[in-house]
């Protein structure tokens, strides 16, 4: 896949924000780092990658696969109109989403996983 980043004009606070993030991950977001870091799943991930204007969780960039983790919020009617704008973009960018909820992540780390194993294939 080939490399993209962010907006050079927007690059400088993007990435003020993804520091800020990696700094603050969710606790579903630090157990799944924790499975992903380090080659565990035979890729490379990144966490809180800019693309565009965007910030993505995770990101194995020799898949092109993109992995979100959703807060409650997502289910907000404005957050979900967001986040399709979002996936919509990415997705015209060539990159793959896959979305998994908090609970899902702290409840069934294995099913998660076995998701993700799918994707790497």
């Amino acid at each position: 896949m080939e490399y993209k980043t962010a907006s050079p004009d927007r690059y400088e606070l993007l990435r003020a924000f993804a520091r800020e993030n990696r700094s603050n991950m969710t606790l579903a977001e630090r157990v799944l780092w924790d499975e992903l870091k380090g080659n565990a799943l035979e890729h490379k991930f990144l966490r809180q990658h800019i693309i565009g204007d965007y910030i993505v969780d995770f990101l194995c960039r020799d898949f092109g696969l993109i992995i979100e983790v959703d807060g409650g919020y997502h289910a907000e009617r404005l957050q979900q109109e967001s986040d399709e704008l979002r996936e919509n973009w990415l997705t015209a960018m060539g990159y793959h989403v896959i979305r998994f909820s908090n609970e899902e992540v702290l409840n069934d780390l294995d099913n998660v996983l076995d998701t993700i194993r799918e994707q790497l294939k």
